[in-house]
Parts: C-alpha cells; sequence; structure tokens
C-alpha cells in the first residue's frame, strides 16, 4: 500500500517497498551520506532509523555538500 508523506516540504508518494526512514534514505540514494532526519518534528538518532513511516508523516532530510 503506497502511503503520501509530506517530505522536505513537499508531498511525496512512498513506494510499497519501503517501509522505514532506513529504507527511505536508500531509495533516494542517501543512505551513504551524512543526514540529519526530523520525523513529525522530532530529530532521529541513526538508531531511530528503523522507525516505520506511515502515511501523512511529516519527514525533513538535511544533508551536507561539499564545494567551495
Amino acid at each position: 500500500m503506497e502511503r503520501v508523506i509530506e517530505l522536505n516540504g513537499n508531498q511525496y508518494d512512498v513506494p510499497v517497498e519501503v517501509g522505514n526512514v532506513q529504507e527511505l534514505l536508500g531509495h533516494l540514494e542517501l543512505a551513504d551520506r551524512i543526514v540529519i532526519v526530523e520525523k513529525n518534528r522530532n530529530i532521529l538518532s541513526k538508531d531511530a532509523f528503523d522507525q516505520p513511516i506511515k502515511d501523512r508523516d511529516q519527514i525533513e532530510i538535511i544533508h551536507f555538500v561539499g564545494g567551495g
């Protein structure tokens, strides 16, 4: 069953195979990056990335980009 979440302020359809925050990061190709994840206004520790994603969750993901 597909779920709709708010991802960084935009509506996003979560694929059926993505069940938790860690899988979402993999789907978005961010699993190997240093990220900060906020779910429903709570910052998650990396140990909490196994939390399930539910319909209408609000998720913010911040990742760092190098440059100079």
